[in-house]
């Protein structure tokens, strides 16, 4: 049964807004968590991703804003979000953004992200001011702690700016806190009055979680919102969306995927990879076999592209966007048909989300999990740790085998052959860190056929495959200092390079490089002083061990039947022994 707003307790601004965008009813955590945050209580919501969070918090706080008797100044704060990701945070500025259009209120909003400097936000709250704040835990903690240069100033503003704080989101708390975000959000709330209302949103409770609740909020509402499909079974993904996952033989595992892609060439699809490697490097090959399909490519490591990129792709009718888990939580993207996952992600709640990109307000979507024969009972583990359970679809018999044509694409640029050895490595080292560890083992994986699937001309050396047994690869016949850079004075440097190497031995560089590591090697220094410690107390013992002081003959004849024991369980040496005795005399007098 659909639950329609309360025209009674909304403004006329915010009905009108909701009028505008279609949203004629309510979703459950809307209808669960607005009427108590209305009656100024602190919640704690725990919802499926995608059940409609984003407005169970914006419409209160407008709310308590429009009521407010004194009007907020243009440089005090009513209201602040923090969210753990730049594209989350931007989404969430854009959604307020709709309703503030249609208010008279003058209330504004400022975005507190990163990838710009921190003078520069500033700089623009001092000029614009914000009654609304939505940014990053990071970037927001600089600007209350003044880390940078010149930024003292600016943080008694924004310090003065949070006393008039009538409303604190933590959204997405359980990624706030699994990124490491906790010592900012206890910065945070220590700034935050303690005369305030508090929402604390996430898709799953925690120990800490729980934690934060106790610290940040005063008796606060639980509210804990099941997908209605899922009632029963107690999923923790939404129950229209449809879960499954594909056996992929290793060495044709790249093949199968291409071969999945181009099946859904129409539709709008996220792909999701192990590493930022790895989306560097399938953004390129996928974009090779797949020319005419738009390829996006987002991942932590970038900076400034970050939010265009994702922006392209949200207005995009169709496309592949290759990602991270950096896009895994929260983002909203309309129309996502498809989520294709790699491998299996670093922990099984990564899993939840990744699916819960499509799906999304009651939409229809679907996921597929791609696996190697070896990882199959980490499906039953998604089924008792998650409670999500996925159907099998069979892999296709045949698909074009495409080594060849990916391996003349890695020797026509030296730049993707990089790119792609630093993919293979950088998965196996996370696989190596994966959370279920013990039934997701390196020593099962088929590297050689993983290699095989990458495109590999050569089979990267590396401390976590030493000694595995390499089958379904073989090296490209070939000197791999043939293959060039494209970028021609990049190349001209590795020329410069190779020709020292020729003349030398060593390439420059790495000879200094492996000098400093070694210098600065902890281990080793430690091992070294044992070494030195048991060197010199052997010494001192056997020092002692030989000193002849004239004892009584019943004490000369235990020390060298000891002596004697020590020889035979070859604790001494012979020359010592010798020497302790003295044998050289002993011929002499004999003779």
């Amino acid at each position: 049964m659909e639950t329609k707003w309360d025209r009674n307790l909304l403004s006329e601004a915010t009905l009108k807004t909701l009028d505008r965008l279609n949203f004629s009813s309510m979703t459950p955590v809307q209808a669960a968590a607005i009427p108590l945050f209305l009656q100024r209580k602190d919640v704690a919501v725990e919802a499926v991703t995608g059940s409609g969070k984003t407005l169970a918090f914006l419409i209160p706080i407008l709310e308590t804003l429009y009521k407010l008797q004194t009007p907020l100044k243009k440089h005090e704060v009513g209201a602040l979000i923090i969210s753990p990701t730049r594209e989350l945070a931007s989404q969430i500025s854009e959604v307020l953004a709709e309703f503030l259009a249609d208010s008279e209120s003058g209330f504004t909003s400022v975005l507190f992200i990163g990838g710009n400097k921190v003078e520069k936000d500033i700089l623009k709250f001092d000029e614009s001011g914000g009654n609304i704040v939505i940014g990053t835990p990071g970037r927001f903690e600089d600007l209350l702690m003044g880390k940078t240069v010149g930024a003292t100033q600016g943080q008694n503003k924004m310090v003065m700016a949070l006393k008039s704080l009538e409303v604190l989101i933590l959204d997405e708390a359980d990624r706030l806190l699994s990124l490491g975000f906790e010592n900012a959000l206890n910065t945070i709330l220590s700034f935050c009055p303690k005369q305030r209302r508090t929402g604390l949103f996430s898709a799953t409770q925690t120990s800490e979680i729980s934690n934060l609740i106790r610290a940040g909020l005063r008796n606060p509402a639980m509210i804990v919102v099941k997908d209605k499909g899922n009632r029963e079974k107690a999923e923790r993904t939404p129950s229209n969306l449809e879960n499954f996952y594909m056996i992929c033989e290793p060495k044709r595992k790249f093949s199968i995927m291409i071969d999945f892609l181009k099946s859904k060439s129409g539709d709008k699809l996220m792909l999701f990879a192990a590493t930022c490697a790895c989306v560097d490097y399938f953004s390129i090959i996928v974009k090779h076999f797949m020319p005419k399909t738009k390829i996006f490519a987002i991942h932590g490591k970038m900076k400034s592209k970050r939010h265009k990129i994702f922006n392209k792709f949200r207005q995009s009718e169709q496309g592949i966007l290759l990602c991270t888990d950096v896009m895994a939580r929260g983002v909203d993207i309309p129309d996502v048909q498809w989520v294709v996952q790699m491998d299996p992600p670093s922990n099984a709640e990564a899993f939840v989300h990744r699916c819960g990109r499509t799906a999304r307000q009651g939409n229809k979507g679907a996921a597929v999990l791609l696996i190697g024969p070896s990882e199959e009972t980490y499906i039953d583990f998604l089924a008792i740790n998650q409670k999500v359970t996925l159907q099998q679809i069979a892999a296709p018999e045949e698909t074009p085998d495409l080594l060849s044509e990916t391996r003349k694409l890695l020797k026509s640029d030296r730049s993707i052959m990089d790119k792609g050895s630093r993919a293979f490595v950088s998965f196996i080292q996370s696989y190596a860190k994966h959370e279920c560890y013990v039934i997701l083992r390196i020593k099962d994986l088929d590297l050689g056929g993983l290699a095989t699937s990458y495109g590999l001309l050569k089979m990267p050396k590396m401390p976590e495959i030493k000694r595995s047994s390499i089958i379904n690869f073989a090296d490209e016949k070939m000197d791999l200092n043939e293959v060039a850079y494209i970028d021609k004075v990049r190349e001209k440097v590795r020329q410069g390079k190779l020709a020292t190497y020729k003349e030398t031995g060593q390439w420059p560089g790495l000879e200094n490089k492996k000098k400093e590591s070694q210098s600065w090697n902890k281990n080793q220094e430690v091992l070294d002083k044992r070494r030195e410690k048991k060197s010199k107390l052997f010494e001192k013992r056997k020092a002692a061990e030989l000193v002849v002081e004239e004892p009584d003959e019943e004490d000369d004849f235990q020390k060298d039947y000891k002596m004697m024991k020590r020889l035979k369980k070859g604790k001494i040496s012979q020359n010592d022994f010798d020497e302790a005795f003295d044998m050289d005399k002993v011929e002499a007098d004999q003779g």
